[in-house]
């Protein structure tokens, strides 16, 4: 269970990060991402986190024809997305470098013998 809350807790820097790379339809998005497997990410994650971020106004999306079968909504991180990732990149560092070194004293103290 700490790891899907984890794992949701940076799918917004994720999906948005992801995007900014390369704009993708849902299901594009979802093989990219399935690619890494700790991530753990299916459609009925995806597709909700992306209609949110749409209407938080971090994503765009617009109506492209598919070589095969309908047309895809393709989805692209918007300018107030870009400043979002940003934040997110940003917080993303903080955390990780207080959770690394948190884990790394602990592990510090757990190698030392009481006496």
């Amino acid at each position: 269970m700490a790891t899907s809350q984890l794992r949701k807790g940076v799918l917004d820097l994720v999906v948005l990060s992801s995007l900014a790379a390369a704009p993708a339809y849902g299901g594009a998005l979802l093989e990219r991402l399935a690619r890494h497997e700790a991530l753990e990410v299916v459609a009925g994650t995806l597709y909700p986190l992306l209609a949110r971020l749409r209407r938080a106004g971090l994503l765009d999306a617009h109506w492209e024809e598919s070589p095969s079968g309908p047309p895809r909504k393709v989805y692209t991180v918007t300018p107030e997305g870009r400043r979002r990732l940003g934040e997110l990149k940003q917080e993303w560092r903080s955390l990780q470098g207080a959770v690394e070194h948190l884990v790394a004293g602990a592990e510090g103290v757990g190698s030392q013998g009481q006496e």
